[in-house]
């Protein structure tokens, strides 16, 4: 229903960013790392949204990048995982963080977050990679026609990207353009600078 918030940022408290817009005070949930990245009280700023609707309310949550939606949007899809604990696991981890646990299957790291105990955690590693692998991560380890097969760190640098919403050929033909020696992490970030930054929109 709204994809993201532009206005003027006048009131902030732990997890929470209020962005006016046309006179209206948009309450936004928001996560640590957005919390980081905040402007100024006063200063325009943009959401990117998510609105859950339950019986009782609607909440809205708000990131400062497409990429950290998605991150939410995906966490949320695992079964047991709702919105406050996705917000809790991004307020642990960077997406990016998120992205390399699924990649290498490394359930310890999800469990750092509040409301994430170590079966969670691994459902949502497992339901996650299974998932990229569903919508097409055959790329990441067998190739796809025209792109080169990813090896070692770049391979898991494909998958993390599939988990932050890019398809297995965008990323592998992004990924590609680096040396795979290079960490997970570094990959994914120089990715992410090449396809702008934001993330899939």
């Amino acid at each position: 229903m709204f994809y993201s918030l532009t206005g003027t940022l006048i009131h902030t408290e732990p997890s929470v960013a209020v962005v006016e817009c046309g006179g209206v005070g948009f309450k936004c949930l928001t996560s640590r790392n957005t919390q980081r990245g905040l402007p100024k009280i006063g200063e325009k700023i943009r959401l990117y949204t998510h609105l859950n609707v339950r019986e009782d309310a609607l909440d809205l949550f708000g990131f400062l990048t497409v990429t950290e939606l998605n991150c939410f949007k995906m966490l949320t899809g695992v079964s047991g995982v709702g919105p406050r604990v996705g917000l809790a696991i991004l307020s642990e981890l960077t997406p990016e963080q998120v992205a390399v646990a699924v990649a290498s299957g490394d359930s310890r790291t999800l469990s750092r977050a509040n409301g994430v105990g170590p079966k969670l955690a691994q459902r949502i590693a497992l339901e996650l990679k299974d998932k990229v692998k569903k919508a097409g991560g055959s790329a990441v380890t067998g190739g796809i026609q025209g792109i080169p097969t990813a090896a070692g760190n770049a391979e898991n640098a494909v998958s993390a990207l599939a988990v932050l919403g890019w398809s297995a050929t965008e990323a592998a033909a992004i990924v590609g353009r680096f040396d795979s020696s290079l960490p997970v992490e570094e990959l994914i970030r120089l990715s992410l600078k090449s396809m702008g930054g934001g993330g899939k929109t």
